[in-house]
């Protein structure tokens, strides 16, 4: 797909911009990470090929921050692509909340983040990313609970500890780390800002990549 189609699906101007920078970065992502990425492109495009849905679910201890930014942005890469059958969900081996600085690394991208809940220990957000796309809710959960799959998925384990933890993962097809240092290690530091979002690039420049496979 060439770059000028990847702006028809309505992406919003600034987010629009960041992908098209992210797509001249495929040669910052290392071999072994793009054969890791490879495996999951062929996971999709075997379940695309059967006309399935494609379930995808992003692991990470508290559901906080990497599993959020990996749900987000392979939706996103996957719409671009063309790939339309493909859902994405994240959960964690326990439930915590969507961090605000995620959501406002988000924000700082293009993405239109609004609060839909008032809870206020796990709140949901909804989060757009296009003119006539669906929006991505966004909160915390474990990774087997609703609304997330519990068969017929490919359980990618974005951090070390969730990925010890859950050895194994029951009712998917898949079982796959890709793992992403925790932005966590900036929290209240004046690097918070930028650790966030070349995090947030990362995982995006990796989706695109990913998704451009199949």
């Amino acid at each position: 797909m060439s770059m000028s189609e990847l702006r028809t699906i309505g992406l919003f101007p600034s987010l629009d911009a960041f992908v098209q920078q992210r797509r001249t970065e495929t040669d910052q992502i290392p071999e072994d990470r793009k054969g890791d990425l490879k495996q999951l492109a062929g996971y999709i495009r075997d379940e695309v090929q059967k006309l399935e849905r494609v379930q995808l679910t992003f692991i990470c201890t508290h559901n906080s921050r990497r599993s959020h930014l990996t749900q987000i942005w392979a939706k996103v890469a996957a719409d671009l692509f063309g790939l339309e059958n493909v859902q994405t969900f994240s959960g964690g081996t326990e439930a915590t909340a969507m961090n605000p600085r995620v959501v406002e690394s988000l924000k700082r991208t293009g993405f239109q983040v609004d609060v839909q809940t008032e809870d206020e220990s796990n709140p949901t957000y909804a989060v757009r990313y296009a003119d006539h796309s669906e929006p991505l809710l966004c909160f915390s959960k474990v990774y087997n609970e609703s609304p997330n799959p519990t068969a017929q998925f490919a359980a990618v384990m974005t951090c070390s500890s969730a990925d010890q933890a859950c050895p194994y993962v029951p009712g998917c097809d898949l079982r796959l780390p890709i793992r992403y240092e925790d932005p966590k290690v900036s929290d209240d530091t004046p690097e918070e800002a930028e650790i966030y979002d070349g995090r947030s690039q990362q995982i995006a420049r990796e989706m695109l990549y990913a998704m451009s496979l199949i």
